[in-house]
């Protein structure tokens, strides 16, 4: 299932482009100009920080979910960007036609419909908020089946175990199905549990 890509710029989504995985991936574009375009970039409701990724990258659309705020954004940016807004403009901007990867960086569930969105549209995700997989992982995963698009964590764990099958499957490409891998154990080694007791 993978897209011919080499020697062009990824074009990408950004959605939760205002918090830490956001701003990494903004980093990362500006680390690899010649290899990732930043086309759209959304986030929930910090005006500034959108309006100064959106000055800083010329994302062709931006879209703040927080619908009060939205003079505030068009008063800050320097250009004149396609604006969406709330919660449809989460799912359009997922959509956009020059896009080819969406990254879903948003906080908890509220990635779900837009990551549905970009999938139907066609377009390769890269998926930062694991909330979505634990809550549609099933149906997330055979949409992206059904519409020949990967679907890539970004996650560190996850994106750690998607290396190790990657890995394995290229360098043993004769002996290894990953459907040979029975269990994966992840030790709890932080996150919300970390001391929780066992009882």
């Amino acid at each position: 299932m993978t897209k011919e890509t080499s020697g062009k710029r990824k074009r990408v989504v950004i959605l939760g482009a205002t918090g830490s995985i956001g701003e990494s991936a903004l980093k990362v574009a500006r680390d690899i100009p010649e290899r990732m375009e930043i086309v759209g970039l959304a986030a929930n409701s910090n005006a500034e920080k959108l309006a100064a990724a959106a000055n800083e990258t010329r994302a062709q659309s931006v879209c703040l979910v927080d619908e009060t705020k939205i003079d505030a954004l068009k008063r800050k940016l320097e250009y004149k960007p396609r604006v969406f807004t709330g919660e449809e403009g989460l799912r359009e901007i997922a959509c956009l036609t020059d896009a080819e990867m969406v990254l879903i960086a948003i906080v908890g569930t509220a990635g779900l419909r837009p990551a549905l969105s970009a999938i139907e549209a066609g377009k390769d995700l890269a998926v930062a908020s694991k909330e979505i997989l634990v809550m549609a992982g099933e149906i997330v995963m055979r949409e992206a089946r059904d519409n020949d698009v990967n679907v890539l964590p970004v996650d560190s764990e996850h994106n750690a175990i998607f290396q190790c099958l990657e890995g394995k499957r290229s360098t043993f490409k004769a002996t290894l199905d990953v459907s040979d891998v029975r269990r994966i154990i992840l030790t709890a080694s932080g996150g919300p549990f970390r001391e929780t007791p066992r009882k």
